[in-house]
């Protein structure tokens, strides 16, 4: 089974229900919404459609991200080192509390952990996933991880396994090296601005077949009229 959906509502959401049976919010990242507002969703979306979400940057990211700005998040310099890189602290943990929370307002089954080049595989960024994944109550969800710095393979195989964590890539960038399920997410190069060519597209077919379920979520800035062309490509 291959779902196809976006990272986002890149239209108008009666009009992508029409098109799409599921969808990754953004932007449970940047700031979390009201439940209510999650609820009206929820509500929107026809019967069957899926939500998958991307963590709240506050777990995984540092204040120094400029996605903090973005979110009009203000932390202050001495409260930085309470937040990201899956920090044992309680705001850490709030915010994985808060994210669960919408998780399950949406009847969503996976939770996207995104994250910045700069979480790198220091001793002391393995120790904090490793205690951050093994401390959560993680519910029926499951848990995708997209680490976005050079990290060994070796290494990304090891901690999926130990934490039970899917390993999240741009297929067109690696290999997803974990996971009976597949995640993956087509940022689109440099910009987000790639359109995917039709010879793509096919080779994207081949890559996702022999696999239990691959969500493949386009993400670049086409990503509505990628995804609608893959959706065709799927049925030939």
């Amino acid at each position: 089974m291959i779902k196809v959906g976006c990272c986002g509502f890149p239209v108008k959401k009666e009009r992508y229900f029409e098109h799409f049976d599921v969808i990754e919010i953004q932007r449970t990242f940047y700031n979390l919404p009201k439940i209510e507002t999650v609820l009206k969703w929820r509500g929107e979306a026809p019967n069957g459609f899926e939500f998958t979400l991307k963590a709240w940057q506050l777990i995984t990211h540092s204040p120094k991200s400029p996605t903090y700005k973005k979110a009009g998040l203000q932390v202050s310099e001495e409260c930085g080192g309470k937040y990201g890189f899956f920090r044992p602290t309680g705001e850490v943990f709030e915010a994985w509390r808060r994210t669960r929370e919408i998780g399950r307002a949406l009847s969503a089954r996976i939770i996207l952990f995104q994250c910045p080049a700069s979480f790198k595989p220091t001793t002391e960024n393995i120790k904090n996933l490793k205690n951050f994944f093994k401390t959560i109550d993680r519910d029926d969800f499951l848990m995708v991880w997209e680490p976005r710095g050079k990290w060994d393979d070796q290494d990304i195989i090891a901690l999926c396994r130990e934490l039970n964590l899917i390993h999240c890539v741009d297929p067109f960038e690696g290999e997803s090296l974990h996971g009976e399920i597949k995640y993956f997410r087509l940022h689109g190069g440099p910009g987000y601005r790639h359109k995917y060519s039709k010879e793509e597209l096919l080779w994207l077919k081949e890559k996702c077949s022999g696999h239990k379920v691959t969500y493949c979520m386009f993400n670049n800035i086409v990503m509505f009229d990628d995804a609608l062309r893959f959706k065709e490509i799927l049925t030939v």
